[in-house]
């Protein structure tokens, strides 16, 4: 569960840095615009990701999300559900990804109709990473 002042960090800090694993064990890294998600953090990814293909695999991951300057950071380690229209009712997955866009940017989109078609199009798949363990330096 996070604390109030983690909450506060990662509602403020959108700079990720995923870990997740590949078949051989070996760690494979991807930076990621995120936000704060209930009670982990999110992002989008499309289904040709080698993030994606290993979190199919093994959902274990961490992810590090770092301030601007990366001075202050928390790291999530953890695991990730992932929700697609392959897994959601249609009302979920269109929710699930405007939420994350909400959280990530920090704003509305203009168009969310349009939003909505270019998610579909691009068969985007929404990572929510529930930590098990959060440690870093959010001052």
């Amino acid at each position: 569960m996070l604390t109030d002042a983690q909450r506060e960090f990662l509602s403020r800090n959108h700079n990720g840095a995923l870990t997740t694993f590949r078949r051989s064990g070996a760690a494979q890294m991807s930076v990621v615009t995120c936000g704060l998600f209930g009670d982990g953090v999110a992002f989008t990814t499309t289904a040709d990701r080698a993030k994606l293909v290993n979190l199919r695999r093994n959902a274990g991951c961490t992810i590090l999300v770092g301030s601007d300057d990366w001075r202050n950071f928390l790291v999530l380690e953890g695991q990730a559900r992932l929700v697609s229209v392959d897994n959601a009712a249609a009302d979920e997955y269109r929710d699930t990804l405007r939420e994350v866009y909400r959280t990530a940017a920090g704003r509305e989109h203009p168009d969310w109709p349009e939003y909505d078609q270019a998610m579909r199009d691009d068969r985007r798949i929404a990572v929510v990473v529930t930590p098990a363990h959060v440690y870093g330096r959010s001052d």
